[in-house]
């Protein structure tokens, strides 16, 4: 129980996170996904898939976990790792979400002046 609750608190949390992102940016039909390291935009996607993209793959992510963690045993000494791996995979969405977040706005931003 403790390992669903945690993957919904994530899960929201990126959620809540699109969702700011998405009024802030509502002025924006496309979003930027990836950069070359010059920083140049080598393509976008629209604003909803770009900003759902996360949330639904940490959705995924998270379920798969969870019903390998009730389906399969643990290998001797492994018995308490599920629940600090979920909570380590969440950490690294977030940040890969503030990330993302961060350099389209420093696009966004630049493109502007």
């Amino acid at each position: 129980m403790t390992l669903i609750v945690t993957a919904i608190v994530f899960i929201a949390a990126l959620a809540g996170l699109a969702l700011r992102a998405n009024t802030r940016f509502c002025d924006e039909d496309r979003l930027p996904m990836q950069w070359w390291l010059t920083g140049e935009v080598t393509w976008s996607a629209p604003r909803r898939m770009a900003l759902t993209l996360l949330p639904v793959l940490a959705f995924l992510v998270f379920t798969s976990l969870i019903i390998l963690s009730f389906c399969m045993q643990p290998s001797p000494g492994q018995d308490g790792m599920v629940l600090p791996t979920v909570i380590g995979i969440g950490i690294v969405f977030l940040a890969i979400e503030a990330f993302h977040l961060w350099m389209i706005e420093k696009t966004l931003h630049r493109n502007a002046k």
